[in-house]
């Protein structure tokens, strides 16, 4: 007996995201002007609103374009390549690209990272696209299935798009070793950490940045508009909505977080994420570099990266650290100290270092 199973783009339909990018290619718009890699930018907040409204306006004409059609079609393909367990299809893309995976908690140093990496290859990073090397896709997070929504087919689906982009901007690109190198910012990795390591690739190099969560959390507040007045959680900005996400997938209900103090829900999130860090297939790759957050520190890498691919006189642009956190909220460092000896003990059973005494430097 055989069974036929079909999926149209109407319970599959192509992202937003994806459709923004291809009319760049079809339209022959240059990519520029992105602002991912600014330490201290708040522009990525609109972005969104700008991908929905491109993506409306130019839908038919990238649909009628043979470059969209064909991009359409490989992403449709290597999505089915994905949920069949097609090895050999995915093997294709993982002998001609390297990725550079840079990954951790937002507010950690990871768009500099990525943006130096850019730059050490030879390219402008406000002309690379925010889909191509900031965190918000491949898409993925705590699970969800509620009406229209299995969060994970969005994470299939975004990953079979992300490599046919990946194909397109790629694709002539000089190698190095081999490979052409493909640099990402990675935020959202730790969610499922096997299904990345498996796809881009065993030889995938997976960079971690650590931070003290009192400056994390400094640096998350200040992002949204400072620590609310009364001292307790608020979901303003991107952030602290994945704050109340994973929360809540922990079992944290809404009444509960209301009232929960702003550093006490952002530490439980901190300290989960480092958790996912250990426990959800990163660490079976150990292409894995741990650097603190400390601006020698990130700049020592980023001129390792310099020499690594072929540029002699490396000038990385300084890494931005503001002191005076340190001396902020002394009772909230007490408070943290049992949760990164335990992220230290979690990391060393898949045998992870944690640079626990880095860390407490609390950059």
């Amino acid at each position: 007996m055989g069974v036929e199973i079909k999926l149209t783009d109407q319970e599959l339909p192509v992202s937003p995201v994806f459709i923004d990018f291809l009319h760049h290619i079809v339209a022959e718009i240059p990519f520029e002007g992105a602002v991912w890699g600014d330490q201290l930018s708040e522009s990525l907040s609109h972005e969104q609103r700008r991908i929905r409204q491109s993506a409306t306006e130019h839908a038919q004409t990238v649909l009628a374009a043979p470059v969209g059609q064909k991009a359409i079609a490989r992403a449709y393909e290597l999505l089915v390549a994905l949920m069949t367990g097609d090895v050999e299809t995915i093997k294709d893309i993982q002998l001609k690209f390297h990725f550079i995976n840079v990954i951790g908690v937002p507010r950690n140093g990871g768009s500099y990272l990525t943006k130096e990496l850019y730059r050490a290859l030879g390219f402008h990073p406000d002309r690379v696209p925010n889909v191509i090397a900031h965190d918000g896709f491949p898409d993925a997070g705590p699970f969800r299935f509620e009406r229209g929504v299995n969060s994970w087919m969005t994470t299939l689906q975004t990953m079979a798009e992300f490599l046919t982009m990946i194909e397109l901007y790629f694709g002539k690109n000089r190698p190095h070793g081999g490979k052409i190198v493909v640099p990402k910012k990675l935020t959202k990795g730790i969610y499922a950490g096997g299904f990345f390591h498996r796809i881009l690739g065993r030889s995938v190099e997976n960079i971690l940045t650590v931070r003290h969560p009192v400056t994390s959390c400094i640096s998350t507040y200040e992002k949204s508009g400072g620590l609310p007045s009364d001292g307790k959680f608020r979901v303003r900005g991107n952030i602290e909505e994945w704050v109340r996400r994973d929360l809540g997938y922990t079992g944290c209900d809404a009444d509960e977080l209301a009232e929960m103090d702003y550093f006490d829900a952002y530490l439980r999130y901190w300290e989960h994420y480092h958790y996912n860090i250990a426990t959800t297939g990163l660490s079976a790759n150990r292409e894995i570099t741990v650097v603190a957050y400390c601006k020698e520190r990130m700049e020592d890498l980023v001129r390792a990266f310099y020499y690594r691919f072929g540029q002699r006189n490396p000038k990385p642009e300084p890494f931005e650290v503001f002191a005076e956190n340190r001396a902020r909220h002394p009772e909230w460092f007490r408070r943290a100290e049992p949760a990164v000896r335990r992220v230290a003990e979690v990391w060393a059973t898949v045998g992870l270092h944690f640079p626990r005494d880095d860390v407490m430097e609390a950059w």
